[in-house]
């Protein structure tokens, strides 16, 4: 059953399907939709998650061995296969056919994919999983589209934008999605809710500063602590608004951390940088990153800028602008 991506909410709700595929070549939106669904089969208690990511050399016996088994503990499960090609060949075909002809009921699959041709939508497989399940296309976002998704996310979140707001937005992003959610979610960070107004987006997607909050992220992912402490001291002086400098290298963590985890489930470097999104320019950086701390640092230097996040606020003592430079710093440095 094929089911537009605003519509999946709604049909979560009504039943839960055996299998569910998500694709597209959008990779907020397919992760987005991906969210929603390992969400709401969480609530209907499906705690067991086992992941398998499809790459060269990967042994499709484990999805029918899945398929095949008793979940853990007779916990239901959700079974999650990430198919960053789109095309299983004719191994996987055979291993999905095979899945789908048993008879599930406490385990539910989700495939992941990137974007399947129309030719493979003719295949035998995807005709089976389409019957027996739901499929989700995700389809890239036109320009002419772009102002209207714009907008309706920017009301999501509780502000009101002029339509300036909006066309200066679309422009300054460039049709680049997960860029213009983290710029809406700068411009809630940095106004609150309600009106904005182009000056507003021309503000925050501009930064005028001297010492630029960018430039923090990419020393503390290089490991120049010289350079950190200058650019810290530049913001703190110059009055920059420290949440803001803190929600940059925050979410820059929460990012490495996920692919971190990515990279221990056994991805390789491009399938991750192709899923994040992570500029040619920038790979350089993120290696070096990645290299220099694991997954379990990484979220606890996630925990750390919470710490950080709590000072600004006055709910733990002390000086904020230090805590922040002390984030900045570990997360530069190799742990000995």
């Amino acid at each position: 059953m094929k089911v537009r991506p605003e519509q999946l909410t709604a049909n979560l709700k009504q039943r839960l399907a055996p299998v569910y595929l998500v694709h597209g070549d959008e990779t907020l939106l397919v992760a987005e939709a991906s969210d929603a669904i390992r969400g709401f089969v969480r609530e209907q208690g499906f705690d067991e998650r086992n992941v398998f990511t499809v790459d060269p050399g990967f042994d499709w016996n484990v999805l029918r061995e899945a398929g095949a088994s008793m979940s853990l503990f007779a916990q239901k499960r959700l079974i999650e296969l990430r198919l960053p090609s789109g095309k299983p060949q004719d191994a996987g075909s055979k291993a999905l056919l095979e899945y789908l002809s048993y008879e599930q009921s406490d385990s539910i699959l989700l495939i992941v994919s990137g974007k399947i041709d129309a030719r493979s939508q003719q295949s035998k497989w995807f005709k089976a999983l389409d019957q027996r399940g739901v499929t989700v296309q995700i389809w890239p976002i036109k320009p002419q589209q772009l102002p209207g998704w714009i907008n309706q996310r920017m009301k999501a979140v509780e502000l009101q934008p002029t339509r300036d707001a909006v066309a200066l937005l679309a422009e300054r992003v460039e049709g680049n999605l997960l860029a213009c959610v983290q710029e809406i979610e700068k411009l809630r960070l940095l106004n609150g809710a309600g009106k904005i107004d182009a000056d507003a987006v021309r503000d925050s997607v501009v930064d005028s500063s001297r010492y630029d909050i960018y430039g923090l992220v990419d020393a503390a992912l290089g490991g120049d602590v010289g350079r950190i402490t200058h650019i810290v001291n530049g913001l703190r002086g110059e009055g920059v608004e420290i949440v803001l400098a803190l929600w940059a290298l925050a979410r820059e963590i929460r990012e490495l951390s996920r692919m971190a985890a990515a990279q221990k489930n056994g991805e390789n470097l491009e399938q991750i940088f192709r899923k994040y999104r992570v500029w040619e320019t920038r790979k350089p950086l993120i290696k070096r990153a990645l290299a220099r701390h694991n997954v379990n640092v990484w979220q606890q230097l996630l925990c750390q800028a919470g710490r950080v996040d709590r000072t600004i606020k006055g709910v733990v003592a002390g000086d904020a602008w230090e805590e922040l430079l002390q984030l900045a710093v570990k997360t530069a440095l190799s742990e000995s």
